[in-house]
């Protein structure tokens, strides 16, 4: 038998998405979130959870709680701001290392959708509708990293 190459499909079929997005930077994350959920639509996701919590800090939580209620995939969205203190640097680092965790402990995809940028305007840009949204760019790597895992957990 030859070498076996996967690549996930944009294939949701028969998969429940779960999107958790930070309220913080509203503008911002609203943006995120129709990109996620477009594009997790269109790919023909059985159903879409959205759970919306205050800021990015409480995202790897929400992410564990939507795979234990049954997700196949997760895309945490938020946007975490420079400012005058160092308290950018400690949420968005614990953010994705929390993301990264929860990914890793539980076995299931979990899309990295926060936007980390210096000022607001940046991070503006990429939620913006159409191509270049990071919440559909997070939802299909989501989709895409559960395909390629659901194939390699299938029998050969």
């Amino acid at each position: 038998m030859g070498p076996r190459e996967l690549t996930g499909d944009l294939d949701a079929a028969g998969m429940h998405i779960g999107i958790a997005v930070a309220t913080f930077h509203a503008e911002i994350s609203d943006g995120l979130l129709v990109g996620a959920r477009d594009l997790a639509e269109s790919a023909g996701a059985d159903s879409v959870t959205v759970v919306k919590v205050p800021g990015s800090f409480e995202l790897p939580l929400v992410a564990s709680g939507l795979i234990k209620a049954g997700c196949d995939a997760v895309v945490a969205l938020g946007a975490v701001i420079r400012g005058d203190t160092d308290h950018y640097d400690h949420v968005a680092h614990r953010a994705s290392e929390g993301l990264m965790r929860v990914a890793l402990d539980l076995d299931v995809p979990v899309a990295f959708g926060i936007l980390t940028a210096d000022d607001p305007e940046a991070a503006l840009v990429r939620s913006r509708p159409g191509d270049g949204n990071k919440g559909a760019e997070a939802a299909d790597a989501a989709i895409r990293t559960a395909q390629v895992l659901q194939a390699l957990r299938a029998p050969r």
